[in-house]
C-alpha cells in the first residue's frame, strides 16, 4: 500500500469511558478484512512508563515481549487484534519530553529555543509514524489517553490536529468516544455532555468523523439526529456502544452498526466481507456456556480488579475453550490471614494466587496455597504466587521453619527466595526488573510439558527475586519438582508437585499472552482441572440423604 492510514481515537465527558476497547474493536474489524493494523496508546502522564505506578490508581502494568512496562490498554490491543505490541506501542509525556531534552543536550536543535510547538509536537508525530513503519502497517490506530479538556493532553491533541495536514486529509480519521447519560426515573437520555465534549474538541481544531456513544439504552433515531445536528457529525456516523455481557461482543455490534464500512469509505480503502466466524463462536461460548466452575483469584489489589485484568480475561478465554463459564471469586489475600482458609475456600474448584509485591497479605497467600496443596485443589501461582508456593512448601513439607523471601524478611534463616544477583546495587525502580520474554526449558513428561505440549517455551517476566538455588536440592528431596528452568539451568521458572492433581506455578506472567482465539495453555489446564474436580465432587443432597 502506498500510504499508511491513521485513525485517532479521543475521549470526552469522563475518563475510563472505553476508548481502548473501542479502538481495539475497530482494529479487530479491520484485521478481519485483511488489513495490517498497528495500535498505539499515547498517555499524557509525565511518568516515563507505567512501571512504577500504583495498581490501585492505574490497574495492571502490561508487559510486552521486548520488556516494556505499559498501559493496560495494550492488553486489549493484543487480545482483540491478535498481535504482539512493542515498547513503541505506548508512549507517555515523560518519554516524549525525555527524548526532546536528550536531543537538546546533544545540540540536535542547533541552538534553537526548544518549545512545545514545534519540538514536542514534532516528536509526537514522529513517534506515530515510527509505529507505522516498524510494523509495516496499512492502518495505525492511535488512542489518546485522558479526556478532551485535560491540560496534560493538549500537546498530543495538537499533534494529531497537525497530523491531518502533514499526512493528507484523505489519510486521517478522527473517532471521538463520549458518554450519553440517562437521568431521572424514566431514564431520560441526555446529549448535552456529548455536545459540549465535541465543542471542546472543535475548539482545539479537530472535528470528529465518527462519534462512538457509550450508553445503557439504545439511541432512538431522533436522538441520533439531534446529536448529528449539534456536533456536525453525519447521523450514520453516530454509533451507539451499548453495555454488553462480554467486551468481545463489541466488535460484532460495531460491525452491525457499519463502523468498519464507514471507516474504510472515509479512508478511501476497499471493503471486503469480514471473517468473523471464529469471533462469533467465541462470543457465543462465553455468553452461552454448557458448564461452569468457580476459581478463587487470591491477590492483594482486589479493590481495583483492573490490577488483574489480564488474568480475568485469560480465564474467560480458557472457559470458552472448554465451553464453560469461569466464575471468579475475588479474594483479598489479607482476608485469609484472619479467617479459616478452609472455610473460605471450600466451595471453589480451583485457586490462582496472583502476583503483587511486598509484605501485605503474604501470610494469606501462603494459607491459600497450603489449603490447595493439602486438599488436592487445582492450583496455579503467578510470579510472586510461585515464590509463595516455594515458601509454603519449604515451611510445611521440608520443615524449614521461618523460610521466607528476602523481599519481606531480610533476616529469615532460610531465604528460599532471594534477590537476583544482577539486581544487587540497582537503585532506580523504573525499568530495572527482569522484563520481557525469556526462554524456559521444561522437563519432559512433567505436568508443565504436558500442559504446554512442548519442552521449550517463551514467557514474559516482571520480577527482581528468584528461587535460591542453594535450596533446590533439599526441596527436590521432599518432592518439589523444578519442571521449568532457564536454558543455562541458573533460574527456576516453574515448579510443580507430581502427587497433586494439578499444582503448578511459574515465575512469569502467562496472562499477557492469552488471546480469545488462542487461550493460554496454563489457564486451559487449570480450568480443565477445576471442571474435573467440580464434576467429581458434584452431588445432590437429597439423593445422599435417601442413600
Amino acid at each position: 500500500m502506498s500510504s499508511t492510514k491513521y485513525i485517532f481515537v479521543t475521549g470526552g465527558v469522563v475518563s475510563s469511558i472505553g476508548k481502548g476497547i473501542a479502538a481495539a474493536s475497530l482494529g479487530r474489524l479491520l484485521r478481519s478484512r485483511g488489513y495490517t493494523v498497528a495500535p498505539l496508546k499515547m498517555d499524557p502522564y509525565i511518568n516515563v512508563d507505567a512501571g512504577t505506578m500504583n495498581p490501585y490508581q492505574h490497574g495492571e502494568v502490561f508487559v510486552t515481549d521486548d520488556g516494556a512496562e505499559t498501559d493496560l490498554d495494550l492488553g486489549h490491543y493484543e487480545r482483540f487484534l491478535d498481535v504482539n505490541c512493542t515498547r513503541n506501542s505506548n508512549v507517555t509525556t515523560g518519554r516524549i519530553y525525555k527524548s526532546v531534552i536528550d536531543k537538546e543536550r546533544r545540540g540536535d536543535y542547533l541552538g534553537a529555543t526548544v518549545q512545545v510547538i514545534p519540538h514536542i509536537t514534532d516528536e509526537i508525530k514522529e513517534h506515530i509514524r515510527r509505529v507505522g513503519r516498524e510494523q509495516n502497517a496499512d492502518i495505525v490506530i492511535v488512542e489518546v489517553g485522558g479526556t478532551v479538556g485535560d491540560i496534560e493532553s493538549l500537546p498530543f491533541l495538537e499533534a494529531i490536529r497537525q497530523f491531518r495536514k502533514d499526512a493528507g486529509a484523505e489519510n486521517v480519521m478522527y473517532v471521538h468516544v463520549t458518554l450519553i447519560p440517562t437521568v431521572g426515573r424514566w431514564d431520560e437520555i441526555k446529549t448535552k455532555p456529548t455536545q459540549h465534549s465535541v465543542i471542546k474538541l472543535r475548539e482545539i481544531g479537530i472535528t470528529p468523523d465518527v462519534l462512538i456513544c457509550r450508553t445503557r439504552v439504545p439511541l432512538p433515531d431522533d436522538v441520533r439526529a439531534k446529536i448529528s445536528l449539534f456536533t456536525d457529525v453525519a447521523q450514520n456516523a453516530v454509533i451507539e456502544s451499548l453495555d454488553v455481557e462480554t467486551i468481545y461482543e463489541i466488535p460484532l455490534l460495531f460491525e452491525q452498526a457499519g463502523l468498519a464500512r464507514l471507516t474504510l469509505r472515509r479512508l478511501g480503502l476497499p471493503d471486503a466481507p469480514p471473517d468473523l466466524a471464529e469471533w462469533e463462536r467465541i462470543v457465543q461460548r462465553i455468553k452461552r456456556p454448557s458448564a461452569r466452575c468457580r476459581i478463587a483469584l487470591v491477590g492483594k489489589y482486589i479493590e481495583n480488579r483492573d490490577s488483574y485484568l489480564s488474568i480475568a480475561e485469560s480465564f474467560h478465554h480458557a472457559g470458552a475453550a472448554h465451553d464453560a463459564a469461569v466464575e471468579i471469586e475475588w479474594i483479598d489475600s489479607s482476608e485469609l490471614e484472619h479467617v479459616d482458609a478452609a472455610e473460605r475456600l471450600r466451595h471453589v474448584d480451583g485457586i490462582l494466587v496472583a502476583h503483587g509485591f511486598g509484605a501485605r497479605g503474604v501470610e494469606g497467600k501462603l494459607n491459600a496455597i497450603r489449603y490447595a496443596r493439602e486438599n488436592g485443589v487445582p492450583f496455579y501461582g503467578i510470579c510472586y504466587g510461585m515464590q509463595m508456593a516455594v515458601i509454603e512448601f519449604a515451611r510445611h513439607v521440608a520443615g524449614l521453619e521461618g523460610a521466607h523471601t528476602e523481599e519481606v524478611d531480610h533476616n529469615t534463616p532460610h531465604p528460599v527466595i532471594h534477590l537476583l544477583p544482577e539486581q544487587r546495587g540497582i537503585g532506580d525502580k523504573g525499568g530495572t526488573m527482569r522484563l520481557g520474554a525469556y526462554p524456559c526449558r521444561l522437563q519432559p513428561n512433567s505436568l508443565a510439558a504436558r500442559v504446554y505440549g512442548d519442552t521449550v517455551i517463551y514467557e514474559r517476566h516482571r520480577h527482581r527475586y528468584e528461587v535460591n538455588n542453594e535450596y533446590r536440592a533439599l526441596l527436590e528431596r521432599y518432592g518439589m519438582v523444578f519442571s521449568g528452568v532457564s536454558p543455562d539451568n541458573r533460574l527456576v521458572e516453574m515448579v510443580e508437585l507430581p502427587e497433586h492433581p494439578f499444582f503448578l506455578a511459574g515465575q512469569f506472567h502467562p496472562e499477557f499472552k492469552s488471546r480469545p482465539n488462542r487461550p493460554h495453555p496454563v489457564f486451559v489446564g487449570l480450568v480443565r482441572a477445576a471442571l474435573e474436580r467440580r464434576h467429581q465432587h458434584a452431588y445432590t443432597p437429597a439423593l445422599v440423604e435417601q442413600g
